[in-house]
Parts: structure tokens; C-alpha cells; sequence
């Protein structure tokens, strides 16, 4: 394997050997804690613009599988891992992930001390990195001057309207980098979905007569989206609303509140969550490097529902006098638990309610 570096904005370097594509990359460098769905993660858009550094040591034992997809390719911009499986075996497997990376032009490096890796970025937070051949000045140099795109959002969402057809309600999904376990989620449930872009204006989802409407994941920092904030204005004072991750941070603007970024954010598949008021707690599947300030909900309708147990994050939000929620974790899993999958149903209840005019 060749030899390739993990450069980081305040100087440190990591060695490691690199699989997949050899392009260089420059890119936000953060940590995923999950012990397994590495495919899921590297596929999910929210990470969308990311180097995933993987906590767990051995990534890649069970290969690539043609059902796990969560986009049709990968989102993050490169993986760095501790060791790379070298005999994948599982029944679905289909390639290795070193296979499936350079097929796909996904950068990757193994042989990382992960768990210093880890250890820094919890330190120093979240930073800007490159993954190239040499070390040299003109790479910190080139990592000083880089911009995280602010675009991401526009890149990761469907271009044109399209339906996920079923027997059921009728929800209208608002696509800012849309996992596919949500739309099995709802297809699960007969749920008829229309997946509109995520520049559509009220009027013409509206036209489309949906029951519900729910605003999906997707990555980047929701100030880059500031556009779709009157539109969720609009739908919820007719329609219920359901907001997921990035979706819950742009209702919550919305609605008057403010977000900021978090020092390293939540992304794993073990964050334990309290629901307000009731005796009842989830773990949760997470990926997020923003969330709501919650000193910005005082002078709001929001209510906050769910807290993240260890660090108090404002993880659910429901809008006073309107069928409308959101949650910054996801309930859809794919991977991690699915404690939370309950919410897609109080959703659908909220929608039949509404339907026949109930509070």
C-alpha cells in the first residue's frame, strides 16, 4: 500500500497507507463512534463535504452490500480508519470496501492511531484537514486558505421532483441530502411521498396536495439555507410538519430560534435521549456538527421535547398550537437503534387528526 498523510489545520500529521482513490483532499475532518453501518455512514449526505475518522478499529469485515446504500454514492469526502478489513465475509457482501472506495472514487487511509486521532479532535474540536502524498508548506498553506463549501445542501439534493408511491397519506418531503431509511421508513407505513427539491417554493409543493410535510436531513451548517425558512412558515400554518436533523435545525430558525456549532458535534449510533415530561428514554442514531441554542428558544413557540443526556442538547422541538415537531436525531436509524421509530407514527396520527379537523 502507498503511503499517504492526514494533515491537520493546527499541524499535526498522521501516516497511514491509503486504499481507494489517490486524489488529494481537503475537507472537515470528524469522528464517527459507531461499532458497525460504516456503509450507511460513508453513503449518508450528511457527512457531505467530511473526512470520517472511524473510532472503531476494524472497519470493513463485513464488505459492501447491495441493501445498505443510503445514496447511490459515497458522501463523505474520504474515511481514515485504524485497519482495513483484508477478508471481508458476510452472505450479502457483494465487494470489499477497498473495492467498492476505488471503484467509486472514495479516498481512504489505514494504519491510523484512531484513538489519538479521536482524542485531539475532541481536545481542539472539530478542523479543517488534507489527506495527500507529501507533507509540505504549500499543503498548510492551502489548508489555511481553504473554505468549506457553503453549497452543500444544493449539492446533495434531488434536482427534480419525483414520487415514492404508496397506498396511504400523501406526505410531501423536502429533500436537503434525504436518506433512503426514511423513505423505507415511510414506505414501511404505506405512506405515499412526493420528494420535492429543496429550493421548491409553498406554492408548488402545496399544489401537490399533501397531507403532511416533512424536511429531511442533510449536511452543512443550516445558516447556508436561510431561503427555505419562509416556506417552512408557510406550510406549517396549514399542514403538520415533521423535521428530521438538518430539518429540525431549519424549523426551529424558522420558528425565531438560532443555531451554532457544536466543538465536535454527535455522530454514532449510542446518544442516549430523555423525553420531556415522560418516563421514557431512547438511544439514538446521530449525525450532526450544529444544533439549536437553547437560550434562543425563550422569546419562541418552540417547546423543547427531547435532551441528549450527557451534554443536554436540544434534540426535539414542538411548535405551540400546531401539529409540528422535529427531532435532530434519527428516528429512521439505518444504522443503530430503532427506539425512536415511534415518532413516524405520532406523525401519521398527527396527520389523520388534522385531517378531521381534531386539535
Amino acid at each position: 500500500m502507498e503511503k499517504r498523510y492526514l494533515v491537520l489545520e493546527n499541524g499535526s500529521v498522521y501516516a497511514g497507507q491509503a486504499f481507494g482513490s489517490k486524489k488529494d483532499v481537503y475537507a472537515e475532518l470528524v469522528f464517527n463512534t459507531g461499532m458497525s453501518g460504516y456503509q450507511e455512514s460513508i453513503t449518508d449526505l450528511s457527512y457531505r463535504g467530511e473526512i470520517i475518522v472511524f473510532t472503531y478499529p476494524l472497519i470493513g469485515n463485513y464488505g459492501i452490500n447491495r441493501d445498505d446504500f443510503e445514496s447511490i454514492k459515497p458522501a463523505a469526502a474520504a474515511i481514515v480508519v485504524h485497519e482495513i478489513a483484508r477478508r471481508p465475509s458476510n452472505w450479502r457482501e457483494m465487494m470489499s470496501l477497498p473495492q467498492w472506495a476505488e471503484e467509486n472514487d472514495l479516498p481512504g487511509l489505514t494504519g491510523v492511531d484512531t484513538r489519538a486521532l479521536t482524542k485531539e479532535l475532541r481536545q481542539e474540536g472539530s478542523m479543517k484537514a488534507a489527506l495527500v502524498d507529501e507533507v509540505s508548506d504549500e499543503v498548510f498553506q492551502a489548508l489555511k486558505e481553504f473554505d468549506p463549501k457553503h453549497d452543500r445542501v444544493e449539492q446533495a439534493t434531488t434536482k427534480t421532483q419525483y414520487l415514492n408511491p404508496n397506498q396511504g397519506v400523501t406526505v410531501a418531503l423536502i429533500d436537503f441530502g434525504l436518506k433512503n431509511s426514511i423513505l423505507r421508513s415511510l414506505a414501511k407505513r404505506d405512506v405515499n411521498v412526493i420528494v420535492f427539491p429543496a429550493d421548491t417554493d409553498a406554492k408548488t409543493i402545496l399544489a401537490a396536495h399533501p397531507d403532511g410535510i416533512m424536511l429531511s436531513n442533510g449536511p452543512g451548517d443550516p445558516q447556508d439555507v436561510q431561503e427555505v425558512l419562509p416556506v417552512i412558515r408557510e406550510l406549517q400554518e396549514k399542514l403538520p410538519v415533521m423535521g428530521i436533523c438538518l430539518g429540525h435545525q431549519l424549523f426551529a430558525m424558522a420558528n425565531g430560534a438560532s443555531t451554532y456549532k457544536m466543538k465536535f458535534g454527535h455522530r454514532g449510533f449510542n446518544h442516549a435521549i430523555a423525553t420531556k415530561g415522560k418516563d421514557r428514554m431512547d438511544f439514538t442514531s446521530q449525525n450532526h456538527g450544529y444544533a439549536v441554542d437553547r437560550d434562543s428558544l425563550q422569546d419562541t413557540d418552540l417547546i423543547v421535547t427531547h435532551e441528549e443526556i450527557n451534554d443536554g442538547t436540544v434534540e426535539g422541538l414542538t411548535l405551540k398550537d400546531h401539529p409540528a415537531f422535529s427531532v435532530q436525531f434519527h428516528p429512521d436509524a439505518a444504522p443503530g437503534p430503532h427506539d425512536a421509530e415511534y415518532l413516524f407514527d405520532d406523525f401519521l396520527t398527527m396527520i389523520e387528526q388534522n385531517k378531521q379537523g381534531e386539535k
